[in-house]
């Protein structure tokens, strides 16, 4: 039996997926929601999502990169968006065999696979398992590079039951609280939020977000890193300066473990530099893959 989240309503039914838009794919572990864009024949760029925001968080560069010919693929991890909400662990082995089932599916690869936050772990670890499905690597202010400072509070998220309590009367509001640490304008804010809100209804949400936290998703995937970094794919990385989800600090362990990799600090820019500065981030990311 799973905690009840009141606030949690509705399933991820076919009158729900109707309304979402874009495609479905029943996989391994559930039924994944995913939009494909571009010509048929460019080259395939594949986008991971972070923690809880799902695809839509890629709205600009995917629309940029479409209309620039590349075949661009963007999906819900399983837990979020309109994915669905499996009783399972949420952990880097379920993400990692999602995106292999859903490339398989799809008949795409290679491809420059482009990880945002916690994306960018799920990336490294997919490279280091399948390392011939990935030609290039963009890591967008990624988690990983060390374990991430939770307060204390959340740390206490990991204790049975006290865990669920507290996530069903905190975690929606704190998830949606975080948005505002971004550097973008307060309309901008707002409407991301309504965007997250959506998914917040159905079942099994937070229980997925728990699920993420209890199985090591934001600890140190540094190891994983650097072993990527020896296959010396092409690496691009951006990281915003004002990031306070990811310091800017924690830049520097990504750059030691993946040393060739093209860095470009996004000034005046929080955690997503590619949603709150496409006019300098979407320039660069077109050069890298178009070489």
């Amino acid at each position: 039996m799973t905690f009840p989240y009141l606030d949690e309503t509705q399933e991820v039914d076919e009158a729900a997926r109707m309304q979402a838009g874009g495609s479905f794919m029943a996989l391994t572990d559930g039924v994944v929601h995913y939009e494909l864009g571009g010509p048929k024949h460019g080259n395939p760029v594949v986008f991971v999502h972070g923690f809880s925001t799902p695809f839509f968080i890629f709205d600009k560069t995917f629309e940029f990169l479409a209309d620039c010919g590349f075949r661009v693929l963007r999906y819900d991890l399983f837990g979020r968006g309109f994915s669905d909400r499996p009783l399972v662990r949420y952990d880097i082995r379920l993400f990692v065999r999602q995106l292999k089932e859903l490339l398989d599916a799809l008949g795409l690869k290679p491809v420059s696979l482009v990880g945002l936050s916690m994306g960018g772990a799920v990336s490294a670890a997919f490279i280091e398992r399948y390392p011939q499905y990935v030609v290039r690597h963009v890591l967008i202010d990624p988690s990983g590079g060390k374990r991430v400072e939770l307060p204390f509070f959340v740390k206490a998220l990991k204790i049975p039951l006290f865990g669920e309590l507290v996530f069903g009367l905190f975690g929606g509001a704190a998830a949606l609280k975080g948005m505002a640490a971004d550097k973008i304008s307060p309309q901008a804010v707002e409407a991301l939020q309504e965007q997250y809100k959506v998914q917040m209804k159905f079942k099994g949400f937070k229980r997925a977000l728990l699920s993420t936290i209890r199985s090591g998703m934001l600890d140190s995937f540094y190891e994983t890193y650097v072993r990527v970094g020896r296959l010396e794919k092409p690496t691009l990385l951006f990281w915003g300066r004002q990031d306070k989800t990811l310091p800017f600090a924690q830049s520097e362990c990504i750059r030691r473990a993946i040393p060739h990799a093209e860095f470009h600090i996004v000034e005046d820019c929080g955690h997503i530099p590619h949603y709150e500065k496409p006019e300098v981030v979407n320039p660069i990311l077109l050069e890298f893959l178009s070489r």
